[in-house]
């Protein structure tokens, strides 16, 4: 089973942008890979997700902001999050079928 291990949260201030990535035990080629969140005291949300055809599905709240790659080659998916606002503080788990992440936090804060 694929393992998953997601790096690049931190704490930025609003406006700011941060890279996201996950990387993969083994070939990611045959995944729909996503991106998800979790705010506290919140259910976890769909953030974005990509084929390995390339079609990319975003929530509305991150449309225009955030941006979801893949590079099979390297087993890792990116998520780009540009324009960041506090309401992006969340724990963000990478996702591969069954198999998630343990999660990198992002905080957003002045």
């Amino acid at each position: 089973q694929v393992q998953l291990v997601e790096s690049g949260g931190g704490l930025v201030q609003p406006g700011g942008s941060l890279r996201l990535s996950c990387a993969a035990s083994e070939s990611i080629f045959i995944y729909v890979m996503g991106w998800y969140r979790q705010a506290p005291g919140k259910q976890r949300e769909f953030v974005a997700g990509k084929t390995n055809g390339g079609a990319t599905n975003y929530a509305d709240s991150v449309k225009g902001r955030f941006t979801i790659s893949r590079d099979n080659a390297k087993n890792t998916v990116y998520l780009q999050m540009n324009s960041l606002k506090p309401e992006d503080t969340a724990v963000y788990y990478c996702n591969a079928d069954t198999t998630w992440g343990q999660g990198t936090q992002v905080t957003v804060s002045s």
